[in-house]
């Protein structure tokens, strides 16, 4: 007898304009302004992106960004719609990457897009990808978002075998049942050597962290400069990040 499956049912709501998804649970997963469906709407997500100031502008034309966990696609659309850049998301949940296209307007697959349904554990595992990665950002949830699916020393060492040497993961911490402190221990640990930032939590919550695979120092003219021109060209608030980020 086949077993039956234990993930959840997704649907959706909206409310003042935007739409919410869920994961069968009253815990958003992801979200989506109708009037603007490829810009992002939470603040976490956006500073999800925020590994844009610690690479050269002038490189960014030519990365690759993955995404462990689909959500509503909000970064998987944002890299590729608005940033053209080479993206792959992978989802675990079948029913996510068919809400994604009917409702949250994430695109078909082409040769820039990759919509992967797979398990994020044996994905970082494997070799395909491994040192081919510009940023990877990691937002792994279930029904009831009370911790991150993968928080273990083996699994962020992982995510950062995929990453190129001045690669970046971002990782989205939040719920009732996480231990910060312990998560960010197993970062810092997975990345020795490398650099670890820090923003401070959301209004929500949600704690951003990045990591990067080699330490790069940065100057403080260098981060403003960079903040505008990530504001000037995709309208993300990239200033107001520089006032709740610390590099550890």
């Amino acid at each position: 007898m086949k077993k039956k499956s234990v993930l959840p049912d997704v649907n959706f709501s909206e409310y003042g304009g935007v739409r919410y998804l869920h994961l069968g649970s009253e815990w958003v997963q992801g979200s989506m302004r109708l009037d603007s469906p490829f810009d992002i709407h939470l603040e976490y997500v956006q500073r999800m992106m925020a590994w844009l100031l610690l690479m050269e502008p002038s490189s960014l034309a030519s990365r690759h960004s993955m995404q462990l966990g689909l959500g509503a696609g909000a970064l998987t659309k944002f890299c590729f719609k608005k940033m053209k850049l080479k993206t792959t998301a992978i989802e675990i949940n079948p029913q996510v990457v068919a809400a994604c296209k009917l409702w949250f307007k994430v695109p078909n697959d082409t040769k820039l897009l990759s919509v992967i349904l797979g398990d994020a554990q044996e994905v970082v595992a494997h070799e395909l990808w491994r040192g081919q990665i510009d940023a990877l950002q990691v937002d792994l949830y279930d029904q009831e978002a009370a911790a991150p699916v993968l928080d273990t020393y083996d699994f962020y060492a992982n995510c950062r075998s995929l990453l190129t040497e001045d690669g970046v993961m971002s990782v989205n911490l939040f719920g009732k049942d996480s231990h910060f402190d312990k998560s960010l221990s197993k970062i810092q640990e997975a990345f020795s050597g490398g650099g670890v930032w820090c923003f401070k939590p959301t209004k929500e919550g949600n704690t951003v962290i990045m990591a990067q695979k080699t330490r790069i120092q940065h100057s403080k003219e260098e981060l403003i400069e960079r903040a505008e021109f990530i504001r000037a060209q995709w309208g993300l608030p990239a200033n107001k990040w520089l006032k709740v980020l610390s590099q550890l």
